[in-house]
């Protein structure tokens, strides 16, 4: 009997790999009729709910030689970045507070998009937008960079490397640069004999200069940033798209949410005007993502807090 079976089942497999390929076959070839044939059923290719954003990950101190520094992951959206203190003089204008420079780097590792020795368009892009929302959130209150007035001041370079491009990319990046400037601890600096500002470390610094800042600080933070993307089509709102349905759709509505729930900034990229309820809506759920990251990001200062006392 089992001699018989056999074939039978061979070409039940063979008839599913067949299925299989045919689905994947008119995925390539008709890409939005395969997503509209989903989003008619209020799902999407991944099984996600049109609302639903994918898993997210914070992994904080990723990067032991900077100042503070997050791994994020975003669904298969991967980002790192590091922020890196140097003492620097303030700029005239601004003798009382220090500076932010933002780097977002996308590497040929990162999507087979991204060529060798071509800058993508998109990465000065979400450098400018993160820069942006870092400081006019209130996230970031530059005289906290303040070391000595109209003297010193730290410049924080922050910088983000895309280690994997899925979509929704400056949302993970946003989410990556708060987790690293959260993590960010402020080291000791002293004052030369010429006068030269300088950082010290450790308690063998302690014992040789005179301090400034007499221990290592966390840096205070304002209320904080956190964003969603929506892709729109018809009338379905999916939110966090991946890069696939980024390739597909064009119309698209970043909203930027603080820790008050109030709206930083909202940013609409291509496609047909879009009604209000459908601006209404992106709002509503950048709300609830940046209620549920800023529960991620807390558990996973717990959690390296926890690390750190054992």
């Amino acid at each position: 009997m089992a001699a018989k079976t056999e074939p039978a089942a061979a070409g039940t497999a063979a008839s599913g790999l067949a299925g299989e390929m045919e689905v994947e076959a008119y995925r390539r070839l008709f890409p939005l009729a395969f997503l509209e044939r989903h989003l008619g059923e209020s799902v999407r290719p991944d099984a996600r709910r049109l609302s639903e954003a994918r898993p997210t990950t914070v992994a904080l101190g990723a990067v032991s030689s900077a100042h503070g520094s997050a791994l994020i992951r975003l669904g298969d959206t991967a980002m790192l970045a590091s922020v890196k203190l140097e003492v620097m003089s303030p700029p005239a204008e601004s003798p009382d507070e220090g500076s932010v420079a933002v780097e977002f780097h996308m590497p040929p590792i990162c999507s087979p998009l991204v060529r060798p020795g071509r800058p993508t368009d998109v990465a000065p892009v979400i450098s400018k937008a993160l820069e942006d929302v870092l400081i006019s959130s209130g996230m970031l209150d530059l005289k906290e960079l303040c070391l000595i007035s109209g003297k010193a001041s730290w410049l924080a370079y922050l910088d983000i490397y895309c280690l994997n491009a899925d979509g929704s990319l400056f949302d993970a990046a946003l989410i990556s640069a708060v987790a690293a400037f959260t993590h960010l601890e402020i080291p000791l600096v002293s004052v030369g004999d010429d006068g030269r500002v300088f950082t010290v470390g450790g308690n063998e610094g302690k014992t040789k200069f005179e301090l400034v800042n007499r221990e290592k600080r966390k840096l205070i933070l304002g209320d904080v940033p956190f964003s969603l993307t929506c892709a729109l089509h018809k009338d379905s709102i999916l939110a966090d798209p991946t890069s696939e349905e980024e390739s597909i759709l064009e119309t698209y509505v970043t909203v930027v949410v603080d820790s008050s729930d109030r709206i930083v900034s909202i940013q609409k990229l291509g496609g047909a005007v879009i009604s209000m309820a459908a601006i209404k809506e992106c709002v509503s759920l950048a709300k609830e993502r940046r209620r549920k990251l800023r529960e991620i990001l807390t558990d996973s200062v717990q959690a390296m807090e926890v690390d750190q006392t054992d």
